[in-house]
């Protein structure tokens, strides 16, 4: 994996961009500590819920853009979604499985960002993401003529000893 990405810093409004999204650049102990905190505040149900939806729209949009930036369509958007993900320091990524025509697929990650910070942590630490991976799927079955929701869930995470974490998207139409 190429691990540099494109990144331009504006001059004069000092906004980071990659292929032309704004993006803001933290450490991953300031985003963790955030997001425990938030989730203590809330309790990790109603706050998982949140991020889903959150995540779920979030990856949505951007499946759109990156399709249009780069010219791209269908499961070669999902792809460059993990890949880019990948790069951005949350982990590695990549499909072990995926049918897009069913809306499923089984994405793996290694290094999760949330295991290495929390290593006296233990449980399912990663689900912040699986909104991120419905809602890109769901995207790839608008764009390709087989419009299908989908669910996704953390089904193992390297917060419960696991050497890493997968995630299950499945079809709410199956």
């Amino acid at each position: 994996m190429q691990p540099q990405l494109p990144i331009e810093v504006d001059a004069e409004s000092g906004v980071w961009t990659t292929d032309k999204l704004p993006m803001l650049y933290v450490p991953r102990h300031f985003f963790t500590n955030n997001h425990t905190a938030v989730e203590a505040a809330l309790g990790r149900e109603k706050y998982a819920q949140i991020l889903y939806d959150a995540g779920h729209k979030s990856a949505y949009y951007w499946c759109e853009k990156e399709a249009k930036q780069h010219d791209m369509s269908g499961l070669d958007v999902y792809k460059h979604y993990l890949k880019r993900l990948s790069q951005r320091g949350w982990g590695l990524f990549s499909f072990t499985e995926v049918d897009a025509a069913n809306a499923s697929a089984s994405i793996e990650l290694r290094n999760s960002s949330f295991v290495l910070q929390q290593p006296e942590v233990h449980g399912k630490l990663c689900y912040m993401f699986a909104g991120w991976f419905a809602g890109a799927m769901d995207w790839v079955s608008d764009t390709t003529g087989n419009p299908r929701k989908s669910v996704c869930s953390e089904t193992q995470c390297g917060g419960e000893g696991h050497d890493h974490c997968v995630f299950t998207v499945k079809s709410l139409s199956a």
